[in-house]
């Protein structure tokens, strides 16, 4: 088996979309934070700069979950028994 769905026309793993859900969420909640800052105290950044560090943001949550994902799984497979 080669990890991949049938059904899923671009060949995704589900690992790897579970890695772009993640870097997804992510990026969308650095900018809710840097959204809810700026109402409150003052604009932290520009929309541009926000963006280009929510991009960041997503990256690094998509890699690291990419990395990290089957390492929880067995933590919790354990953790469970």
């Amino acid at each position: 088996m080669t990890g991949h769905s049938n059904d899923d026309p671009l060949g995704f793993s589900r690992r790897a979309k579970s890695a772009l859900l993640w870097g997804v969420v992510g990026a969308l909640s650095f900018l809710v934070l840097v959204q809810g800052y700026a109402l409150f105290v003052e604009p932290l950044v520009t929309i541009t700069q926000g963006a280009l560090v929510a991009v960041l943001v997503g990256i690094g949550a998509g890699i690291g979950s990419y990395l990290l994902e089957h390492r929880v799984a067995a933590w919790t497979s354990r953790r469970a028994e």
